[in-house]
């Protein structure tokens, strides 16, 4: 590839690498999906396609040492800087947004609230609601994610064999909008688990891990891709009830009401509860920010579709 073709593409792949790093912070938030942040971004199917690539036809083409065909198969630069985006926005921001989860919850959960309210908005409008298989698969997600949300967490013992069944799972719930994979581990009790192995950069946990993911990625992409060349409009609508359902996690106000599960109250509740401050110019600040979000993402892929 020639040095201007390369400057040509210079955009394209800044542009991937900070999608990948939005991907990677909504990963790390219990209860924030990346693949909403794929899905609001205009690339999820590229990268449900990109995924499902790696199939026979991949190995014909490795076998045979046809690199160059093989890379353009699998559309191998778009999955390095997506990915490589991830990697370093959970890296580089775990200890953050931890850190800001313990301190500031309300105000990060608000900021979610926005931003996955605004996606369900935003994908609605393209979706034919007087079909009424599309209402059917938006309001069957909308309840299976909402139940997965109320569902308390378990303890478990982490072994190295578990550390790579939790990364299948979890991948293919990081995959699908609206259903975290970071919530899926914290049910299944590996969340603390697998950030302190990020944390203490374990080679053999986070190896074992993602070789789980990688697994599974590759298993349910392929279900995935199924579903949208010949279910597009219903699965498109089930993937926007999985946001909608998953609101009831990123609703701002939390108070244990019961032990170990949080409960969602209004503002004046969370506050007799707790005797905190509910902060309410700072949860409708954090809100706006989160539709705004949504609203220049959505203005910057009219702009490039138009062009």
């Amino acid at each position: 590839m020639d040095e201007q073709c390369l400057m040509e593409n210079q955009p394209f792949r800044i542009s991937v690498f900070f999608k990948g790093m939005g991907m990677g912070a909504a990963d790390v938030v219990p209860g924030v999906s990346g693949g909403t942040v794929a899905f609001i971004t205009g690339i999820y199917e590229e990268l449900i396609n990109s995924l499902t690539s790696f199939n026979l036809v991949a190995l014909k083409l490795l076998f045979s040492g046809n690199i160059k065909a093989l890379w353009q198969h699998v559309n191998a630069t778009f999955l390095l800087i997506l990915f490589g985006g991830i990697l370093t926005s959970i890296f580089s921001l775990t200890k953050f947004i931890s850190w800001a989860l313990t301190n500031h919850p309300v105000l990060v959960w608000s900021y979610f609230f926005g931003l996955i309210f605004a996606s369900v908005i935003a994908m609605g409008r393209q979706i034919n609601f007087k079909d009424w298989v599309n209402v059917l698969m938006f309001v069957l997600a909308g309840w299976l994610a909402f139940e997965i949300t109320r569902v308390s967490g378990i303890q478990t013992e982490p072994t190295t064999l578990f550390f790579f069944f939790a990364g299948a799972i979890a991948i293919c719930a990081m995959i699908l909008p609206g259903i975290s994979g970071s919530f899926i581990l914290l049910l299944m009790g590996m969340y603390q688990p697998v950030i302190e192995a990020v944390h203490n950069f374990n080679g053999l946990v986070l190896g074992t891990f993602a070789a789980g993911c990688v697994v599974g990625l590759l298993s349910f992409t392929h279900v995935l891709s199924w579903l949208l060349k010949h279910f597009h409009a219903a699965t498109l609508a089930a993937l926007t009830g999985f946001m909608l359902g998953s609101l009831n996690k990123v609703w701002p106000w939390k108070v244990q009401l019961q032990e170990a599960v949080d409960s969602n109250v209004w503002p004046s509740q969370y506050q007799a509860v707790t005797q905190s401050d509910p902060q309410l110019l700072g949860v409708l600040l954090l809100l706006c920010l989160g539709l705004l979000t949504v609203f220049l993402i959505n203005l910057t892929n009219n702009a490039k579709s138009s062009g």
